[in-house]
């Protein structure tokens, strides 16, 4: 579904990504990028997203080099990213935000917005209610239904249970662990334990290089990946 080879990315002078390559298949649930703050993990998201260039390397989507694409060229071929900050429209209604998310789309989305509603209810709940007065657990559930209004089948979910209280992350990972029976879902996580017990395969990013790979267990067993996040 993605391939990435030996893709270099920088901002000015400062470069931050070094021959990074990996792989996203069909049959992937989920696949876990894990590492420190500053390894790079975020600018490979918007790399791959079209958010910004790459400097040498090459990204397919589905087979085809979408390296110079533009974000909304990537959107339409079905890879939709969640960022970290959510960036939700404050000042719009839940409604409208959902709404927002499927713009790219032009056949019904109705059974698409019942199956957010399904896996997020409190989202109709909140239908009228705008964007910025909900909670933090309830933007982060509306930043993920929107991206599902754009029917992806390959969703990036960057740092998703950043500020949230446990018993949220609980259920965002849950959520994750539901929606990857559906689509594939690549996961940035600081909760590298959690994020690599679900992933079907993962991916270790340091100082802007891939440092380990393998299955999300072969990682998890990995004295490295033991003794660098997992104390």
């Amino acid at each position: 579904m993605i391939r990435v080879e030996d893709v270099d990315v920088a901002y000015g002078d400062l470069q931050v990504l070094w021959d990074v390559s990996m792989e996203v298949r069909e049959s992937d649930g989920v696949v876990a990028l894990v590492g420190p703050n500053g390894a790079g993990k975020s600018t490979l998201l918007k790399a791959i997203s079209g958010l910004v260039p790459v400097a040498d390397g090459r990204i397919e989507l589905f087979g085809e080099d979408v390296s110079g694409l533009s974000p909304e060229g990537i959107v339409k071929r079905g890879f939709i990213q969640v960022p970290e900050a959510r960036h939700l429209f404050d000042g719009m209604t839940v409604e409208e935000n959902l709404r927002m998310g499927a713009y790219t789309r032009t056949d019904d989305t109705t059974e698409t917005l019942a199956a957010v509603f399904e896996l997020f209810p409190v989202l109709e709940e909140r239908l009228d209610q705008h964007a910025g007065t909900l909670s933090g657990g309830e933007q982060q559930m509306l930043a993920i239904g929107r991206a599902l209004m754009a029917d992806p089948e390959v969703l990036a979910l960057d740092e998703l249970s950043v500020g949230l209280a446990p018993q949220l992350v609980r259920r965002t990972f849950e959520a994750v662990a539901e929606l990857s029976e559906e689509l594939t879902v690549i996961l940035v996580e600081q909760h590298v334990d959690e994020a690599l017990r679900l992933a079907d395969r993962g991916y270790v990013l340091e100082k802007g290089r891939i440092a380990a790979t393998g299955t999300g267990k072969e990682l998890l067993e990995s004295d490295r990946v033991r003794t660098a996040y997992l104390g």
